[in-house]
């Protein structure tokens, strides 16, 4: 066996237990949106269009895409500012501060996703605790409504993930030679001038990987939509649950997963080309 090979037979395994639990049932849900659903006589094998385009003909799927996406960009840029920065502030510290520090960041990632959001719903209640102590300082007259809304979902996913972007950023940051920063300023540049010319270029691929991560598992997070959000605020993710679990309309449910990840990734391959030719010097 030639060594072009080697490398091929040495990824089988991988490769066999990534097709096995990813490609094979990602398969099988892109099959089964083109069955059919009756409600008398259940899943029904004929392949068409009618699930696509009971969703792409009616607003009421458009406004949960919507949502879905929006929460997740802002979400995003969220991750991207306090990620970074925390990944910055980071990578200054001088040790044991810095091993201490990073496990207080990465901290949330020890504790389960449900448990989490249950402590956000408990702090978002209108007699939870950011609405009692607003008020007790006069800034609030009567409690805001974060439970239900998408301003409580954002805040309750940014905390859930910004982890991820604080690691990819961190990584990067590693990677990078001090004495560039330093020659900077000796040349008479600001902090915030090598921070925006010398620092941000060199850790883009850490921000634009962590913001793939942050903007794909927000897209299509289920649990802290499905207890921030409740029952009327849904996003894909919940939609697709209550098709699968509550009418047994699998096919329908099935087309908006599939539709969730197409546009998932078109719209991450229009970022990455977007970031490629903006700093593309940096990836090369």
């Amino acid at each position: 066996m030639s060594e072009r090979h080697n490398p091929w037979l040495l990824s089988t395994p991988a490769l066999a237990v990534y097709a096995t639990f990813l490609i094979v049932p990602l398969a099988l849900v892109f099959l089964i949106s083109f069955f059919n659903f009756d409600f008398y006589g259940g899943i029904q094998a004929a392949l068409n269009w009618e699930n696509y385009a009971e969703i792409l003909g009616d607003s009421y799927y458009y406004e949960i895409y919507a949502r879905t996406f929006g929460v997740a960009a802002l979400v995003t840029l969220a991750c991207l500012v306090l990620g970074t920065a925390e990944a910055y502030v980071l990578s200054r510290m001088a040790n044991p501060w810095k091993g201490l520090f990073l496990m207080v960041v990465l901290g949330p990632l020890l504790i389960s996703v449900v448990v989490r959001t249950l402590g956000w719903a408990l702090l978002f209640g209108s007699t939870g605790l950011i609405n009692r102590a607003l008020m007790a300082l006069g800034v609030l007259s009567q409690p805001i409504d974060l439970m239900y809304s998408n301003l409580g979902v954002g805040i309750a996913l940014t905390h859930v993930l910004v982890p991820f972007m604080v690691i990819s950023v961190w990584a990067s940051l590693q990677r990078i030679n001090p004495s560039t920063e330093a020659a900077a300023l000796s040349l008479g540049a600001s902090q915030f001038t090598v921070i925006r010319r010398v620092i941000v270029p060199q850790v883009m691929p850490g921000i634009l990987s962590g913001s793939i991560m942050v903007f794909a598992m927000a897209a299509s997070a289920f649990a802290t939509p499905a207890i921030i959000g409740g029952r009327r605020l849904k996003t894909v993710a919940t939609a697709a649950y209550d098709e699968f679990l509550n009418t047994l309309n699998w096919p329908l449910g099935a087309a908006l997963a599939m539709l969730l990840l197409l546009a998932t990734v078109i719209v991450l391959l229009a970022a990455n080309r977007i970031i490629e030719r903006r700093y593309g010097a940096v990836f090369n």
